[in-house]
């Protein structure tokens, strides 16, 4: 990348065209004009949203959910492109420690100075949600849904029920397994939840709710007994679908022989939750000069959806719960009390209102402005957070940004048509993604003992791949194999599930419907029926993800 020409350079220019001399600087400028070179990091920041201040942490801990809107950010898939959708963060609350490392030493985490003393926010939190990653195998144009969790300071991930959020090809190692099925009725790839269609602007509900499938125990390690549980609200399905089994959190303090570390994850503690963001993290973007020697990029084309007013309506319905919402009455049904439905009880809810940030950005390190003449993040009646467009108002839809001037340490925001055309910034295209590898589990392990009592089956997925699952009873299932459970404590959770899947169907509300618009359907070829004899108590567990080749790819 060159800088502008300088005064001098200019002067020099105007002495050259007078005297007819020639300037090696003019010529450089003029051999590098036009010449298009791609770079990672176009764009980074967080487009976000906060809330009132929360009533006392243990009043509203047990659970967080709200709707948000699925729509196709980019119009085709891209390579080397990840940005969240709308998402939140779950942490333990470990407020009480104002000095004491969380992460230890040898942690990925503990190498972030800049999050010491108590490296509380990387210790452990529940995210994911809606979005795009640069891991993902299968893109389609829609966003997929995902859980995502990091038990061990951000050493490894755990995405899915076999594998982790989408950087290897092959399942986690067995004693990294983390995420228990529950649903079954809901395939669960690993490349995430795709959608039926061509959403833009519905809506899907979804929520995390610390449910005690087990009871805390004294044990090595001790362990709480809090199962953090994602529970979906769309067109076509609604309900639990897996959660983190205890352990996986629990399971740090014995693994680094730090008793510190006992009770202080999400297994035990109140959940710290607030707000919630889009993140911009992986965009790639292409640079070029113009005659002078200016600098401009060029991002991908993002899009959101807009009415007439210009406004994009991102989240809606942000509630926090108590355990009054479920965890008691959840708790009453496991120990043989009345069953409960699942519904979320309004008497432990509460629902803040919201309040908007204005986002700052950066390309490269390098301070980015001029977005907010275009939009900037709203407040909207109802409560519902999103995005204020004061240009493109007339159109289908609101377009960030595309194109910028490097001024110094600035990137200014400039219209395509203040872009010159020698730049060939104009039409250079950005790289579309292709079918990724196959995710594979082993056929030994935990995948193996017991293994599965029926299978394996495929569907064929509206991302272009094709996965294969088989029917594992519940408690049998991959995930749980790593943890040294009496014949009891399991026996106890596979009744308790065979009641939860005779009794909770997939057409009922367990999270309020939204206030406004509708709700997203998921890819239909998602939804499963039990095989017969296996209604209740089995979990189609997913074993391989991979491209469908019956289809044709560009």
């Amino acid at each position: 990348m060159r800088t502008p020409l300088t005064a001098a350079a200019l002067l020099a220019l105007l002495s050259w065209t007078c005297t007819g001399q020639d300037n090696p600087k003019v010529k450089h400028a003029e051999s590098a004009q036009g010449q298009v070179t791609a770079h990672s990091q176009g764009l980074h920041g967080y487009i976000g949203f906060g809330h009132e201040k929360h009533p006392p942490r243990s009043a509203y801990s047990a659970g967080m959910g709200f709707y948000a809107a699925v729509w196709p950010l980019v119009e085709q898939p891209l390579a080397n492109f990840q940005i969240g959708l709308p998402g939140s963060w779950i942490q333990p609350d470990n407020s009480d420690n104002k000095d004491r490392p969380l992460a230890p030493e040898g942690t990925l985490a503990r190498t972030w100075r800049e999050r010491g003393p108590t490296w509380g926010s990387v210790f452990q939190t529940v995210e994911g949600g809606l979005g795009y990653w640069a891991g993902n195998h299968f893109r389609y144009g829609p966003p997929k849904f995902s859980m995502n969790g990091t038990p061990q300071c951000y050493d490894y991930e755990v995405g899915s029920p076999g594998w982790s959020f989408f950087y290897s090809n092959e399942a986690l190692p067995d004693h990294r397994l983390g995420i228990a099925q529950l649903s079954n009725r809901l395939l669960i790839p690993p490349d995430g939840l795709p959608f039926q269609g061509h959403p833009n602007g519905e809506f899907l509900g979804y929520s995390w709710m610390a449910l005690p499938f087990t009871d805390p125990t004294t044990g090595d390690p001790p362990t709480g007994n809090q199962s953090w549980t994602c529970f979906l609200s769309a067109a076509n399905f609604k309900g639990p679908i897996a959660y983190y089994i205890p352990e996986t959190w629990s399971k740090i303090g014995k693994l680094f022989n730090d008793q510190f570390l006992q009770g202080r994850g999400l297994d035990a503690r109140p959940g710290l939750m607030g707000g919630g963001a889009m993140e911009i993290n992986t965009v790639p973007r292409f640079d070029a000069q113009d005659a002078q020697g200016t600098v401009y990029s060029k991002l991908p084309k993002l899009q959101f959806p807009v009415d007439a007013e210009g406004r994009a309506y991102l989240v809606q319905d942000v509630t926090y719960y108590s355990k009054d919402a479920l965890q008691d009455t959840f708790k009453t049904w496991r120990d043989g009390g009345l069953a409960c439905s699942g519904r979320f009880d309004e008497k432990g809810a509460w629902k803040p209102k919201l309040n908007a940030r204005t986002t700052r950005y950066d390309q490269a390190g390098k301070k980015v402005v001029g977005i907010e003449r275009a939009f900037d993040t709203r407040i909207f009646d109802g409560n519902v957070w999103g995005l204020q467009w004061f240009t493109n108002t007339l159109a289908a839809a609101g377009f960030f940004p595309q194109y910028y001037k490097h001024a110094g340490e600035e990137r200014l925001a400039v219209s395509a048509a203040e872009v010159p055309v020698e730049t060939k910034l104009l039409t250079q295209p950005f790289k579309l993604a292709t079918p990724g590898k196959p995710y594979t589990s082993p056929t030994t392990g935990a995948w193996a003992r017991p293994g599965p009592k029926l299978g394996s089956f495929t569907a064929r997925l509206t991302d272009g791949s094709v996965v294969t699952y088989s029917w594992y009873r519940f408690v049998d299932q991959p995930s749980f194999q790593q943890h040294n459970w009496s014949a009891d404590k399991k026996a106890k959770l596979q009744a308790f599930v065979e009641k939860v899947h005779a009794r909770w169907p997939i057409d009922r509300d367990y999270m309020a419907p939204p206030t406004r618009g509708k709700r997203v359907a998921l890819d239909p070829a998602l939804l499963v029926t039990p095989p017969k004899g296996l209604e209740v108590g089995y979990v189609p567990i997913v074993t391989r993800q991979e491209r469908d080749t019956s289809l044709s790819f560009k």
